[in-house]
C-alpha cells in the first residue's frame, strides 16, 4: 500500500497584528485514494464511509457530495484546461476519529505515471466554507514554490489582503509543508506541518490513537483556545464578509 501515517508536529507563527506561537504533535493519514475500498478489509480499525474508530468518508472533501473524489479532482483539472493523464491522486488529511473530523488544510497531490503534475490546497474555516487552490507543479525543483493571492476567509484576525507562499516537498519519508503568509510590509504568519513515515497497519493506528486520543476533536478545541489567546492579547476581530461554501480556483 501507498497510504501510510504520518507522525509529526504542526505549528503557527503569527507575526502580526500580535505575536503568537503554538505546536502541537499530531498524525495525518496520506490517503492513495484507489486504495480506499481496500483499506477497510486490511485495517480493522478503519472503515470507508462507515463509521469505525477511524474512517475515511468522500463527502469530507471535494464538492462534499459524497461522490467518487478521484472524479471531482479530474473533472476540475480538465474545467481548468489541465489536461494531464492522471493516475494516481494522494490526499493528505485527518482521519475521522469515532465519527469527527476538522481539516483546516488538506492536500491532494495528482500524479501522470510517477510524476507530480498537480497540486491541490483544499482549505476550511470554521464556518464550514471550504475553497480549494490548484496549482500545476514545475518539475524543475525538488521543492515546490507556489504563491497566489489569499481568496479565502480563515482566520479572524488577518486581512484578506493578504499573499500565500506554499512550500513543500513529495511527500515520501518526510512530510514537510510550510506556508508564509504576508501583506504588503511583511510576514504575518508561517504554518508548518511536518511527519515522519508509518506503515498503515492496524497496530500504528492504535498506537496513534492511544497516544493522542480524540485528535481531531483536539483540533476545533485548540483552534478557538488559540483564537481566545490571540483576543486577549489585543487583536482584532475581522467579520467574514463573503461565504464560500465549495469553491475553487486555477493559480499559476
Amino acid at each position: 500500500m501507498e497510504t501510510c501515517i504520518y507522525k509529526g508536529s504542526v505549528s503557527h507563527r503569527r507575526f502580526k497584528p500580535v505575536k503568537h506561537y503554538f505546536s502541537y504533535r499530531t498524525f495525518s493519514i496520506l490517503f492513495e485514494l484507489n486504495e480506499l475500498e481496500g483499506l477497510q478489509k486490511k485495517i480493522s480499525l478503519f472503515s470507508y464511509n462507515k463509521f469505525n474508530l477511524f474512517s475515511f468518508y468522500n463527502k469530507d472533501h471535494g464538492d462534499r457530495s459524497g461522490n467518487n473524489l478521484s472524479d471531482w479532482v479530474k473533472d476540475n483539472l480538465k474545467k481548468n484546461n489541465l489536461n494531464f493523464n492522471i493516475s494516481k491522486i494522494k490526499l493528505l488529511c485527518f482521519p475521522r476519529i469515532f465519527g469527527y473530523v476538522f481539516n483546516p488544510l488538506s492536500i491532494f497531490y495528482c500524479y501522470e505515471n510517477s510524476n507530480l503534475k498537480v497540486v491541490l490546497y483544499e482549505v476550511k474555516n470554521t464556518f464550514n466554507d471550504q475553497h480549494t487552490y490548484i496549482f500545476p507543479v514545475d518539475q524543475n525543483s525538488k521543492i515546490i514554490s507556489q504563491n497566489c493571492n489569499k481568496k479565502f476567509y480563515v482566520s479572524p484576525f488577518i486581512e484578506m489582503e493578504t499573499d500565500y507562499n506554499f512550500r513543500l516537498t513529495e511527500p515520501v519519508e518526510r512530510l514537510k509543508v510550510y506556508i508564509k503568509q504576508t501583506d504588503k510590509i511583511g510576514k504575518v504568519l508561517i504554518a508548518c506541518q511536518t511527519g515522519k513515515r508509518q506503515t498503515m497497519s492496524t497496530k500504528q493506528l492504535l498506537i496513534n490513537f492511544l497516544l493522542y486520543p480524540m485528535m481531531t476533536l483536539k483540533i476545533i478545541l485548540a483552534i478557538h483556545f488559540e483564537a481566545l489567546r490571540l483576543w486577549k492579547k489585543g487583536a482584532i476581530f475581522k467579520k467574514r464578509e463573503v461565504k464560500k461554501k465549495n469553491s475553487i480556483t486555477l493559480e499559476k
